[in-house]
């Protein structure tokens, strides 16, 4: 799914390493403008930032408890970016 390199970052305990030295809450991708799309059972779905972001604005609810991974496009190192502070 798409051409853009990107990382994919397991999800352990509620937590992907973010950074090579800090851990996030599952919770912040969900509001990340690098999460591109989450693993859910085997299958990728859209990330609701980045449908939020993009002409779709909205996508179904991403069920965290079930997501395995989470594809980011951060590959700079800069880590959480809110999508408060593209849409706001």
């Amino acid at each position: 799914m798409g051409s853009r390199p990107v990382r994919t970052l397991l999800v352990g305990n509620g937590k992907v390493d973010c950074l090579p030295a800090k851990k996030q809450d599952l919770d912040y991708c969900r509001f990340c403008a690098h999460s591109v799309r989450f693993r859910v059972s085997g299958t990728e779905v859209q990330s609701p930032a980045r449908a939020f972001c993009t002409l779709g604005r909205n996508c179904e609810e991403v069920d965290l408890k079930k997501v395995e991974a989470v594809i980011c496009d951060d590959l700079s190192g800069e880590g959480f970016r809110s999508i408060m502070n593209i849409i706001g």
